[in-house]
């Protein structure tokens, strides 16, 4: 199958917004550039050496840009459709225009030149004080008495090397106990509920609202020989889809997680507490700095308690109780 490589020129400001506008349409994997980050870390770090080479700058010196993929098929055109009306609408409501252009540009690649440009950037990587996570094209070189979770992510959204999933396992480690049951709410490609499982759950309920993220999350429970019987998976929107609400919430979870965006999380807000059992906790990340208060503004209402916080390269991650 082959693939189209969207970009999508927008600024730092329009970052979260237009990831929004993806996510909305389905699609959760996606590369952040950020021209301001780059440009810090040069003038941080000058000390450091004395040549920059001209094709690194000229590789990073453009616009931000936030890419994505989609299939070149029927169901590929349709999300790039969705993507484009999205941000015709965030283009309509920047009345400062802060946001950039939100011109789309495209190229296509075929599948296994994506799987081979990127695979070189993944080593294996120890994350908190429990797990290992393991590129399943990569051998371990010596005995560890980590946790090992072996991952192909495929097209999907999660390698647990960004801050914001390294903040969730965490969390997670010090939390899981035997017989705890848990729900992955934006799960990508099953990084925290298989996690969870390795860890002891009894049980971990995965939920994407991209059916490939889905399909390659439990792949990946097969790779770490995880029991199917113990893990579920669904694709759609648990907040405007009632069946699949009502499907997933047949349970109530000792802990919820959602490492997605700061928008979606706080559209999250009715179903959260309406998932966990008392005492549960619901454990968050994937916001940045500067959307923390709307976040722990939206969710003052919904009964539940604030009881930490974690940052992480300008990302926080929040805990709740129930």
């Amino acid at each position: 199958m082959d693939w189209i490589q969207l970009r999508i020129s927008t600024t730092t400001e329009g970052i979260e917004p237009v990831c929004a506008v993806l996510m909305d349409a389905g699609i959760t994997g996606m590369e952040i550039e950020d021209a301001k980050d780059f440009h810090c870390f040069l003038e941080a770090n000058r000390s450091t050496w004395d040549y920059v080479d001209e094709e690194l700058m000229s590789a990073f010196g453009g616009d931000t840009c936030v890419k994505f993929y989609v299939t070149d098929n029927a169901c590929g055109a349709d999300m790039r459709t969705q993507v484009t009306e999205g941000l015709k609408r965030l283009a309509a409501m920047d009345e400062k225009g802060e946001y950039g252009a939100l011109s789309v540009t495209s190229a296509n690649m075929k599948e296994e030149d994506w799987a081979e440009n990127w695979k070189q950037y993944f080593k294996p990587m120890n994350v908190g004080d429990k797990i290992l996570i393991l590129p399943e094209w990569e051998r371990l070189t010596e005995p560890t008495d980590r946790t090992v979770f072996t991952v192909n992510p495929g097209m999907s959204f999660g390698t647990g090397s960004h801050h914001t999933t390294q903040l969730c396992i965490q969390d997670l480690e010090q939390r899981i106990a035997p017989g705890m049951s848990v729900l992955d709410l934006g799960c990508g490609s099953g990084i925290l509920s298989i996690i969870a499982l390795l860890l002891g759950a009894k049980d971990a309920t995965a939920v994407d609202i991209d059916p490939n993220a889905v399909e390659i999350a439990v792949q990946n429970a097969k790779r770490n020989r995880i029991d199917l019987n113990t893990y579920r998976t669904f694709s759609g929107d648990i907040v405007s889809d009632k069946v699949l609400f009502r499907a997933v919430a047949d349970k109530e979870y000792d802990i919820v997680l959602a490492n997605i965006v700061a928008d979606v999380i706080i559209g999250m807000e009715p179903v959260i507490p309406k998932l966990l059992k008392s005492g549960g906790v619901f454990i968050t990340s994937g916001i940045i700095q500067e959307r923390e208060a709307d976040v722990t503004a939206a969710y003052e209402k919904t009964g539940l308690t604030l009881t930490g916080r974690q940052e992480q390269g300008g990302w926080v991650a929040l805990q709740y109780i129930k």
